[in-house]
């Protein structure tokens, strides 16, 4: 057995996500387990570098989870060969000029979404990587949610019949910041600094609907700002410039009709933050984030519509969960050991940043439906393009 070290760059490590899912509960959760194991008997060791700005808060990183090194300084790092892969959790707007940067040193791409603020620039990343012939991939961890796992065991197993639609509804309500701290960070709510419900979901709403229904053809958006004002970390009153809400239909390669509502301003009345409702001609499911319940053609109840009678049929009741059948690991814990195969062991990655751009040109098509007040058509994109056609 070989031990296959390789060196992570992880560049804004000290923000919320970078902290939590990427490197405690996907980078030291690899290294405590003794690394990747591959098909050979060889293991894959993760040998990450924190990279950041704070040097207090990279510090105290590293040290309490056991990480030998730190650094302020990204081009010194990108000139180290012992580093073969740099990942980027940074804010968007910091994203794509040091991605570019990774690119040209040479190593292999793994970042967060949105991977640029604008679909060209998005699709200048994607060239410019194969270009320089690096591996690259796109953080898309919905698609491990046990929940989502689950309905895509009842799609492959033809469940569904032909699935006619799909309702997904998502959000909670975040507060304002005055009586009671916020949840989410202000710069989600300032277009300026990259906010915005659309451009932060719609993402995630592309990449799963693609791999899980479809490819999305075409797009009808209605965006709110249902809350103006909100406080901010430091206690200051600001304007909201960014939307809060979203209201969509998209119209898939095969027909299906997807409804979206994305809201940060809702409470919630389901069973998850995130719900799925998938219907066709045999039968239909609810998938969370965890759990998936499914009714059959044959257990679905009769009901009549009649206002004037009490409803005696339990809806909630007439369903069955999906059970587990496997243990579920950490979604973005999972897409790290598939990303570190791809790079050591050459093993498929489908999830590249031509794939993250397309969540980048469902936002902005979305944007310009909800501006121009019309349905808006998705084209395929390829290498070929820097822009939509």
């Amino acid at each position: 057995m070989a031990i296959k070290e390789t060196g992570i760059i992880m560049n804004g490590v000290t923000g919320r996500m970078g902290t939590n899912q990427h490197l405690v509960r996907s980078i030291v959760a690899i290294r405590e387990q003794g690394g990747v194991q591959l098909a050979s008997g060889d293991v894959i060791m993760p040998n990450p570098i924190l990279v950041g700005r704070n040097e207090n808060k990279l510090s105290a990183l590293a040290e309490q989870y056991n990480i030998p090194k730190w650094s302020t300084n990204l081009d010194e790092c990108l000139a180290n060969p012992d580093y073969q892969i740099y990942f980027d959790s940074q804010t968007t707007d910091r994203r794509a000029k040091d991605v570019r940067k990774a690119i040209r040193a040479g190593k292999h791409i793994y970042c967060e979404k949105p991977t640029a603020n604008s679909l060209e620039e998005a699709m200048q990343l994607a060239k410019l990587a194969k270009e320089a012939g690096v591996k690259n991939g796109v953080v898309q961890d919905k698609l491990f949610l046990p929940g989502l796992l689950k309905l895509k065991r009842l799609i492959d197993s033809g469940f569904f019949g032909e699935i006619l639609s799909v309702r997904m509804e998502f959000g909670y309500w975040v507060f304002e910041g005055d009586w009671q701290e916020a949840q989410r960070p202000s710069w989600n709510y300032r277009e300026e600094d990259g906010g915005g419900i659309i451009v932060d979901m719609f993402a995630h709403w592309r990449y799963v609907l693609d791999n899980l229904f479809g490819e999305v053809r075409a797009v009808s958006c209605l965006g709110r700002t249902h809350i103006p004002e909100r406080i901010d970390e430091n206690g200051n009153r600001y304007k909201c410039t960014a939307d809060d809400a979203a209201y969509a239909t998209f119209e898939l390669e095969n027909g299906i009709v997807v409804q979206a509502n994305s809201s940060w301003a809702v409470r919630v009345d389901r069973d998850d933050l995130l719900t799925i409702q998938v219907d066709g001609t045999e039968g239909s499911a609810v998938a969370g984030l965890r759990d998936c319940k499914t009714q059959h053609r044959v257990n679905t109840p009769k009901p009549v519509w009649n206002p004037d009678i009490p409803n005696t049929i339990r809806f909630q009741e007439q369903w069955e969960t999906v059970p587990d059948n496997q243990t579920f690991e950490n979604g973005f814990k999972i897409q790290w050991e598939l990303f570190l195969k791809h790079i050591v062991n050459d093993e498929p990655f489908p999830w590249d940043l031509l794939e993250g751009a397309k969540g980048t040109q469902l936002s902005e098509l979305a944007l310009a439906s909800w501006k121009e007040r019309r349905w808006v058509d998705v084209p395929e994109l390829s290498y070929k393009e820097l822009t939509v056609q």
